[in-house]
Parts: structure tokens; sequence; C-alpha cells
């Protein structure tokens, strides 16, 4: 499976170009997407009005959950990133010579985007909306891929960690707080 990862990761990684990798390297800035999480925000105050206090706790302690939950796998299983293996010294293309920490598994941006867009989609309930945060999510992921610093494992299983948190705390939210999906106010 390891080495099936590595030869997708040259696949991907070994297409690129200087348009691609500044491309690249904007998608996978977080500062990128605040247009975005605007667009989030806004979704969330006009269903939910006043109440979107207690989604924004439920926020936070997603965000606390798939980027701590990727760091602590990260430092449980200490995969190198593939910017860092040794045997893949001189076959990958590493976007401005940047390598981000040590280890990879699992990515903490493809861990946050898809759980903010399991998340805000389950709260939101429009398709064009699930759509567009489920594409950025994955352009996020790929970006990763992209850039050197992930392997296709890393943000597949980080995609999942986003996926399970941000459902589970979309439902625990809707529960919990007995908020109903077509609610205004």
């Amino acid at each position: 499976m390891e080495e099936l990862d590595k030869t997708l990761f040259l696949l991907i990684n070994s297409h690129h170009s200087p348009f691609f990798d500044s491309v690249m390297w904007v998608i996978s800035m977080k500062a990128a997407w605040l247009p975005l999480y605007l667009l989030m925000l806004y979704m969330l105050v006009r269903q939910y009005g006043k109440r979107v206090w207690i989604i924004l706790l439920f926020v936070t302690l997603l965000i606390v959950i798939t980027d701590q939950g990727a760091s602590l796998i990260k430092d449980l299983t200490r995969r190198l990133r593939p910017c860092n293996e040794p045997s893949l010294a001189g076959l990958i293309h590493v976007v401005r010579g940047r390598c981000p920490g040590i280890y990879g598994f699992v990515s903490g941006h493809a861990s946050n985007a898809f759980g903010l867009a399991a998340f805000t989609s389950i709260l939101v309930r429009k398709a064009w909306y699930t759509w567009l945060v489920f594409v950025s999510a994955i352009l996020i992921a790929y970006s990763r891929v992209y850039l050197g610093v992930h392997y296709p494992g890393d943000v597949l299983a980080a995609g999942l960690l986003g996926l399970i948190a941000g459902t589970g705390l979309a439902y625990a939210t809707l529960k919990t707080y007995q908020i109903r999906r077509h609610a205004h106010n």
C-alpha cells in the first residue's frame, strides 16, 4: 500500500509547471480561502440568525479536533513527508523549496477543509453550496500532494478524519441545540 501511495504521489507531483506551481501555492494558503470562510459565515447567519454563535462554538471545536487530531496522528505514526523521504530525494518537485515539518500523515490542511465542508454543508443544505465547499476541499487536498508535502494517502486519511468529525459535530449541533435545518432567526 505504501508503494502504491509513493507511485501515485510521484505521478501527481511530476506533472508541474511554473503557472500551476503559483496556483497550487495560493490554493494551499489558508488566507486565500477567506472569501469562502466569509461565505460560510454569511450562509450560517442567514439560516440561523442570532443562534449562529452556537454553531461557531461547534466550528471552533471542529477545528481543534481536526487540526490537533492531525498533529497527534503525525506524532504517533511518524511517517515522513515525501519532501523529507530520503528514497525520493531528487525525484520530487517541492514548490519554493518549502517542506513544512518532518511528518505528514495526516494532512492538517485537508482534515480542516473536509471537516468544515461536511459540517457546514449539513447545516446549510444547499446543493450549490455543498458542491462549492467540497470542490474547495478537494483542491486544497490536491495542492498538498502537488506541492510535494503530502502523499495521496495523507490527504485521503485526513479527508476521512474531517468528514467524520464534521458530520458528527454537525448532527450534534442540530440535536443538542435543536436547531431546525430551515430555521430563520
